[in-house]
């Protein structure tokens, strides 16, 4: 079973770096597609940043630029680079995985990812 826990949020001020770490359970985790997304309190969840196995990327357009997201497959880890960070980026972080679905697919199809971790808090403000 694909277990998975977010790490690295936090408080920071507007224009500054985070960095979120998602720890993955399972032998073949480097074969799904994984993917941070994101919910602020009165909004819908919205996909962030996924990640093909093959490495292939896709991005919202709110954090094109800002943000990168990575995996490291020996570690079983998926990481997401923020930099430039706004009020906006204000929300709860959550890791996701699915199996089968393309990182374009996974974006905006949030309710179709099979695992799900518990959430890393970031808040931005001064």
């Amino acid at each position: 079973e694909v277990q998975l826990v977010e790490s690295g949020g936090g408080s920071v001020q507007p224009g500054g770096s985070l960095r979120l770490s998602c720890a993955a359970t399972g032998y073949t985790i480097s074969r799904y597609c994984m993917g941070w997304f994101r919910q602020a309190p009165g909004k819908e969840r919205e996909g962030v940043a996924t990640i093909n196995s093959g490495g292939g990327t896709s991005y919202a357009d709110s954090v094109k630029g800002r943000f990168t997201i990575s995996r490291d497959n020996a570690k079983k880890t998926l990481y997401l680079q923020m930099n430039s960070l706004k009020p906006e980026d204000t929300a709860m972080y959550y890791c996701a995985a699915d199996r089968w679905m393309t990182s374009a697919q996974a974006l905006n199809n949030a309710d179709a990812m099979d695992y799900w971790g518990k959430g890393t808090l970031v808040t931005i403000s001064s």
